[in-house]
């Protein structure tokens, strides 16, 4: 005779009882205070934007010289700096706002099996070059991302794009670190905070996408 076990469902935690009992309801779960902190410095460093706009808009009319003569658009960083290429990269190709034709960009974060064998096989710092050496003409422009404008797989790659006479632009923070010096267009957040910048380098990435959907 088989015996038929019902299995009970184990009932779904109460969310306020997922904390340990020393954090339920204290200012560790839900300071505002902190939170009110983060938005100013959010708002102040956002508010800097405003002396950038020449600039940003002179990079959008670079990008959309580059397609014209038939390039397309490289970008690259670390970390966040990856994800914010990758998602710039996908408005590029798909679109930010307005329907039209797919535009070429790639971000250069995203192949495992390259970043991985270069990594491997030359180093992290080269991860970034070696892709543009392979993949970067004159008629491009390379958009680096790094916060501190230091990152040295980065900093490579600028200055490989550069040896091909690709249009290069740094997107960083602080003083622009050494990408300042190696790029002809530098979108430099005066801020060492660095997830607001990486809160204004996505604004300026949207901001870049739409110029280049006004036309």
């Amino acid at each position: 005779m088989c015996r038929i076990t019902c299995c009970r469902q184990t009932p779904t935690p109460n969310q306020a009882n997922i904390w340990p009992p020393k954090y339920r309801g204290t200012k560790d779960l839900n300071n505002i205070e902190n939170l009110t902190v983060a938005l100013a410095e959010h708002q102040d460093v956002m508010s800097k934007l405003a002396a950038m706009l020449p600039q940003i808009a002179a990079v959008a009319d670079e990008m959309r010289a580059c397609i014209a003569r038939g390039g397309k658009i490289l970008l690259m960083g670390n970390g966040g700096s990856a994800a914010d290429s990758q998602h710039i990269a996908a408005e590029i190709v798909g679109r930010y706002k307005k329907e039209r034709k797919g535009l070429p960009a790639i971000a250069l974060t995203t192949d495992t099996s390259i970043l991985t064998s270069v990594g491997n096989d030359y180093g992290y710092e080269y991860i970034f070059s070696r892709q543009v050496e392979a993949l970067c003409s004159p008629q491009d422009l390379v958009i680096g991302l790094t916060t501190s404008g230091n990152s040295p797989n980065v900093v490579r790659a600028i200055e490989t794009a550069k040896q091909i006479g690709a249009v290069t632009v740094g997107m960083t923070g602080g003083s622009g670190g050494k990408l300042a010096a190696l790029c002809d267009y530098n979108l430099i957040m005066p801020s060492s905070d660095t997830p607001r910048i990486q809160e204004a380098h996505i604004f300026i990435g949207h901001s870049l996408c739409d110029l280049l959907e006004a036309d």
